[in-house]
């Protein structure tokens, strides 16, 4: 079992940054993924990182604002963002998978419960 917790979610203008935390319990020796989910849209992929931090990959649209880390030694996976835009917001979760690398939904057997992310104009 793997117990995920996000914080860092909140509030920012256009332009502005936040720096998502996911915090894991229990086995942790897994691949993690950060999903966004927006009111009335699917759950998308985001950004993941591979279980030792060498590999790491991120969807087209935050390629160069986002960039995503890890600290084994603290069971944290950070995901810092860069200047962030209003279509930016959403919902954000991240996910553990004890096997497989993937950018899908249904690849992650663990997620957390999500940490709100609004960019305002």
């Amino acid at each position: 079992q793997v117990q995920l917790v996000e914080s860092g979610g909140g509030s920012v203008q256009a332009g502005g940054s936040l720096n998502l935390s996911c915090a894991a319990s229990g086995r942790t020796f897994y691949n993690i993924g950060w999903f966004r989910q927006a009111p009335g849209r699917e759950r998308e992929f985001i950004s993941l990182i591979d279980k030792t931090g060498d590999g790491t990959g991120y969807t087209d649209s935050v390629k160069g604002r986002f960039t995503i880390s890890r600290d084994n030694a603290k069971n944290t996976v950070n995901l810092q963002m860069n200047s962030l835009k209003p279509e930016d917001t959403a919902v954000y979760y991240c996910a553990a998978s004890t096997s497989t690398l993937s950018t899908k939904v249904s690849s992650y057997e663990y997620w957390g419960q999500g940490t709100q992310v609004t960019v305002s104009t």
